[in-house]
């Protein structure tokens, strides 16, 4: 007993002993000045969705506005940086961007273990636009995120055992999804341990996606590290797959034969390879020359996404380090996925769903890479003529650990020393003749506990996965349940180039009465608002269900009839089938709190709190639910349990929702539970309306009102608070009986300034319909409910934009709204009336860039004469030059008018910034100003002043974006060249000129992009080439061409085809001019090869009937006549 005693002492002195050792972790918040690239204002008008990609999903922008603006002006600004540090690392969180790791040091050699910005320079790259590289940023629910550029909330919390947690989240509109973020140091711990969650607050059925987006500093040294038992690797989609980390043959775009592809330094453009791997933890990155790298390590049961993602290390590489940083220098990213494998690839979260879970990422140093690593420790074993190098690193001291390397039984190396995160430990060791490499175990262990261990692993050769390829049309699909599952699956991954519904469609024609299909489509029209057909539906579904009076299985559609029916304002019958929902264990806890609703609602708190009770037994990471327990409480009188509630709800599920504050404020009336309510109100005013719209759910109209007059009186400015604050309390005003006031809120509402209100909310169909019931006048009213409902039912949303442009002709976003609206219609004259309408618009005092660049889209559409287009744009250029679109194409009307100096001048003396993977087509207009202005000086027999032309048409300025040297032109440019040559009587500079452009590749005539419509712009360059064939004497060849080119032009006018029909949408006709324009003038360009000048004529006058501002054809016309 004595010696137990003297042990039981002697431990608690040494745990003492360490626990002195490991210093409580610091938690602080710094202002701190980073250089920065100045954004502008985000685009005031609302962005609606036709059909738009973001990486590879669908690139839907409203509710939040377009921060497509960058100023490219470098100032100093203040940001606030909250840091975490204990003994091994630093972290430094910037809520302001997006709430992302912004810098993660190793203190123990200095390493930057996250790519350190010393800049702020964004480039156009997230969803929304702005987006900056480095530190870690959460990919949530979408890949480069809305609010990636954008400040989120954060709070810091420190716990009794000395570690500290810096949280950032924030509620996302679009799907009205929260996620939080916790980032947590503790004591003695090198690594930074992050703790996620993601929750669906809604009564539906939702997708997500969630990486985390590591960037690190790379160079020729930087190798990735997958774990060793990856044999291939997958891009985006699962599109393509390679071997890995040797490829062979063709993946991203790339050449790889026989090419290690972990390299940083072997990838010459940008790349993607997600890791086939659905059995490790984790994910590494290092520096073989610093001797230093990143590690991921999560469970890849619930995190099995790792991706390498690289710019390359080649021309197009350089250009997107230079948009993105000043000095810093190329970077990689080591991605990690949660619930999902790939992008963009989604899971799913059912109704007040929470998933949470955790990541690790720390330094290690100094044991030349990787084959094994946990949350304790990494081990390296390399193997090489007759020598095994180990290496482990701790992330935790560890005064005697044992390093050990086995061959079977038999111990080949073992040795006793300290280690931790400063001092890894490292060995070589001589193997005996003839070994087993697979027979080797390296491992280390301390306090007896083995840390990690790594044998190598023989891997049996697989055959490589199929890869995944697009559906084929409804009607060539077999079976109902594929065409469910088809239609389950464009939805799930938001594929931006198939819809859903034909599918299910397909499935109802051939069964009307299909479970399945009726559920999902009743789903998709209940998110639409469309609840009347959403109830069709599901009352389709439960009449086979239940089909001889069976009780389901499954309660699916009878929960959601139930929720139609709510929506609906059917509460009544909505309270009997969600009661029978509750039959179901699946649906309970969904039912459950859809009735503890309705009873708030009806003021029975009682059987409330017994609903929602039963809500939480079923899910106890509802956070809806626990939020309205908090609120029945209260209204039992009972607020100490009210804030029981709220505080475990904080520290189970989020600790930043807005819902909870506003409970622990009304539960507590405290200063400071009001402060951080008023202030995170304000600071993003969705949450005051979601708030709002969670009150008017349960019929909670008292607690809306106090909660929203709490943001009302805190708000900085008054006269520039969210109108749909003062719709919703004027909302609550006349449930209340409180008309005077409600008619002061309509009031109010109605005078707001309607700049950035995108309701998103479907609650604010009821009160915005309210609204326009008791004040017929107001025109915001249906113009915002317009907005909300445009991307769900257009048509209704343009109905309503015409009753708001009545009653209000002088606002000029409604009307660019219906233009917009009428553009993408395929009725009558909707081409017509788009233009009349945004004419209307840039004719009203306040303008917009937008409407320019808009208009002019159309007018080109339309076929109307450049010199109108173009006289427009100059008359009101101070405004034209607000955005890069509208003035890139009035610099394109310039070229086309002749104005080449004017032209040039524009280009010269604006930086441009373009969307990642987007044609802004700047570079064009450079390359198509030189080359015709360079013509007009070989005409005036101007050959060095032609020559200067061509040769900066070959040399595209860096404030142009430009994604390949010459827009592929390299042909057209250095045939002028040659003739410049000529023309200076330098016949070997000509030729040489001549044989470049005769050698060069030409683009496919049918591109992939081209298919349908026969040509691409890129074939003019094979006219080209035959002009300088014809100049090195290849008369053969270059007739040969000629020929072939009005073959390839013939085949597209009549794959063309005729026009469309005069309702079809403005793009239609817009697709249909340019092809038609480009196959006429490559006729006319052949005809011209071959001498034939009189059928050039005709093409050419061909080619400007359908779009008479091509520069090119008016100008050889011009020489022509």
């Amino acid at each position: 007993m004595k010696r137990s005693a003297r042990l039981c002492l002697l431990f608690l002195v040494t745990f003492s002993l360490i626990a002195q050792a490991a210093p409580a972790v610091k938690v602080w918040e710094e202002k701190t000045n980073i250089p920065t690239y100045l954004a502008g204002p985000p685009e005031p008008n609302p962005i609606f969705y036709f059909g738009r990609q973001s990486q590879g999903a669908e690139g839907r922008v409203y509710p939040y506005p377009l921060y497509d603006i960058l100023t490219h002006k470098k100032v100093d600004k203040q940001y606030t940086m909250v840091y975490l540090e204990n003994e091994y690392v630093r972290i430094g969180v910037l809520p302001e961007i997006g709430g992302r790791v912004f810098e993660g040091v190793d203190k123990t050699n200095g390493y930057h273990f996250f790519y350190r910005q010393h800049v702020i320079k964004p480039a156009l790259i997230g969803l929304i636009g702005a987006w900056i590289s480095g530190g870690i940023e959460w990919n949530i629910p979408h890949h480069h995120r809305a609010t990636t550029f954008i400040p989120v909330q954060y709070r810091i919390e420190e716990h009794p055992d000395g570690s500290k947690t810096v949280w950032v989240g924030e509620l996302e509109v679009r799907h009205r999804m929260r996620w939080a973020v916790g980032y947590t140091l503790r004591p003695g711990k090198a690594y930074l341990e992050v703790s996620l969650r993601i929750v669906n607050r809604t009564p539906v059925v939702n997708t997500m996606l969630c990486f985390a987006n590591v960037a690190v500093h790379t160079n020729e040294n930087y190798q990735v590290i997958f774990p060793p038992r990856t044999q291939f690797g997958t891009h985006h989609h699962k599109r393509e797959f390679t071997t890995w980390p040797i490829a062979n043959g063709r993946y991203g775009g790339a050449e790889f034969n026989g090419v290690d592809v972990s390299w940083y330094k072997n990838h010459i453009a940008s790349n993607s390879i997600f890791a086939w791997n659905y059995e490790d933890d984790f994910l590494a990155g290092y520096d073989h020359g610093k001797q230093a790298g990143t590690m991921s390590v999560a469970d890849h049961n619930i995190v099995p996404g790792k991706k390498l993602w690289t710019w390359g290390n080649g021309p197009r590489g350089r250009i997107w380090d230079r948009l993105l940083t000043d000095d810093d220098g190329p970077y990689i990213e080591l991605m990690v996925g949660a619930y999902s494998d790939n992008q963009p690839d989604y899971s799913w979260l059912q109704p007040f769903d929470t998933k949470s879970f955790e990541m690790y990422f720390y330094p290690f140093r100094d044991i030349g890479g990787v084959k094994n690593a946990n949350l304790d420790a990494a081990v390296n074993l390399e193997i090489k003529d007759g020598t095994a190098q180990l290496g482990f690193y701790t992330t935790s001291a560890h005064p005697s650990a044992t390093m050990r390397l086995t061959a079977g039984s038999k111990v080949l190396f073992e040795q006793k020393a300290p280690i931790n995160p400063a001092k890894p430990f490292t060995t070589k060791v001589n193997l005996p003749a003839g070994i087993d490499q697979y027979s080797l175990r390296a491992s280390i262990s301390a306090n007896g506990k083995e840390l990690v261990s790594y044998s190598p692993i023989r891997l049996e050769k697989l055959p490589m996965p199929e890869p995944v390829t697009p559906p084929p049309p409804p009607q060539e699909i077999k079976t109902n349940e594929e065409l469910y599952l088809t239609g389950l699956r464009i939805e799930q991954f938001h594929n931006p180039d198939l819809d859903p519904e034909p599918y299910w469609e397909e499935a109802l024609r051939r069964d009307p009465g299909d479970v399945r299909v009726n559920t999902a489509l009743g789903i998709n029209y209940l998110k639409k608002a469309r609840f009347a057909d959403a109830e069709k539906h599901f009352r389709k579904a439960i009449e086979r269900l239940t089909y001889k009076y069976t009780t389901p299985k499954d309660a699916e559609p009878i929960y959601y009839l139930g929720l139609a029916l709510k929506m609906q304002g059917k509460t009544d019958e909505a309270f009997t089938n969600l009661y029978k929902a509750t039959w179901n264990l699946h649906w309970r806890g969904q039912g459950y709190y859809s009735l503890a609703e309705i009873a708030a609602a009806r003021g029975d708190m009682n059987a409330a709190l017994n609903f929602v009770d039963r809500s939480i037994e079923s899910n106890a990471l509802n956070i809806r639910a626990l939020s309205l327990k908090a609120a029945v409480l209260r209204h039992l009188d009972r607020p100490k349990d009210a804030l029981q509630v709220v505080a475990e709800a904080e520290r189970k599920i989020d600790p930043l929702d807005v819902r909870l504050m506003a409970e622990r404020w009304l539960a507590s009336k405290s200063p400071d539970a009001a402060q951080r309510l008023a202030r995170t109100m304000n600071d993003a005013p969705a949450t005051a309306v979601e708030t709002a719209a969670e009150y008017l759910a349960a019929g909670l109209w008292q607690d809306g009102t106090d909660v929203l007059l709490q943001a009302v009186s805190a708000a900085p400015d008054k006269s520039k608070i969210n109108a749909m604050v003062y719709y919703y309390l004027a909302y609550f005003a006349e449930k209340l009986g409180q008309q005077s006031k409600a008619a002061e809120y309509y009031r109010l509402a109605a005078s707001m300034p309607p700049d950035y209100v995108f309701p998103f909310e479907l609650e604010a169909i009821e009160v915005l319909r309210q609204a326009m019931k008791a004040n017929p006048r107001d025109a915001r009213a249906p113009y915002y409910l317009g907005n909300l409902l445009f991307d769900l039912q257009p048509e209704e949303a343009i109905r309503l934009w015409e009753t708001s442009a009545s009653l209000d002709p002088s606002f000029p976003i409604v009307h660019r709204n219906l233009a917009i609206a009428y553009s993408h219609r395929n009725s009558g004259n909707s081409l017509d009336k788009a233009i009349a309408h945004l004419e209307k618009a840039v004719s009203l005092e306040r303008k917009y860039p937008l409407h320019f660049a808009e208009l002019d889209e159309l007018y080109e559409a339309a076929g109307v004469a450049p010199e109108k287009r173009l006289a427009l744009l100059e008359k009101n250029h101070s405004v034209v030059t607000g955005r890069d679109d509208a003035l890139n194409r009035e610099i394109s009307l310039k070229v086309a008018a002749g104005k080449y100096d004017e032209a040039i001048q524009y280009l010269t003396g604006r930086r441009f910034a373009v969307w990642e993977g987007a044609n802004l087509n700047v570079t064009e207009q450079w390359i198509n100003a030189h080359l015709l202005r360079g013509q007009q000086r070989l005409a005036a027999k101007n050959y060095r002043g032609a020559l200067a032309d061509f040769q900066a048409a070959a040399n595209v300025p860096d404030n142009l974006p430009l994604e390949g040297m010459s827009g592929g032109r390299e042909a057209e440019i250095a045939y002028w060249t040659g003739v410049a040559y000529a023309g200076l009587g330098d016949q070997a500079q000509a030729r040489q000129a001549w044989e470049k452009a005769a050698g060069q590749q030409t683009m496919a005539p049918r591109s992939r992009r081209a298919r349908g419509r026969g040509v691409s712009p890129m074939t003019v360059q094979l006219y080209y080439r035959a002009l300088a064939m014809q100049k090195l004497g290849r008369t053969e060849e270059a007739a040969a061409a000629f020929k072939n080119l009005i073959e390839i032009a013939q085949s597209a006018i009549k794959e063309n085809g005729s026009a469309p029909d005069p309702g079809a949408s403005f793009r239609e006709h817009q697709n249909y001019r340019s092809a038609a324009a480009t196959a006429h003038y490559v006729a006319a360009l052949g005809h011209l090869g071959l001498n034939d000048r009189d059928k050039a004529r005709q093409q050419l006058a061909q080619a400007l009937r359908f779009r008479p501002d091509h520069p090119f054809a008016k100008a050889t016309l011009a020489e022509l006549n």
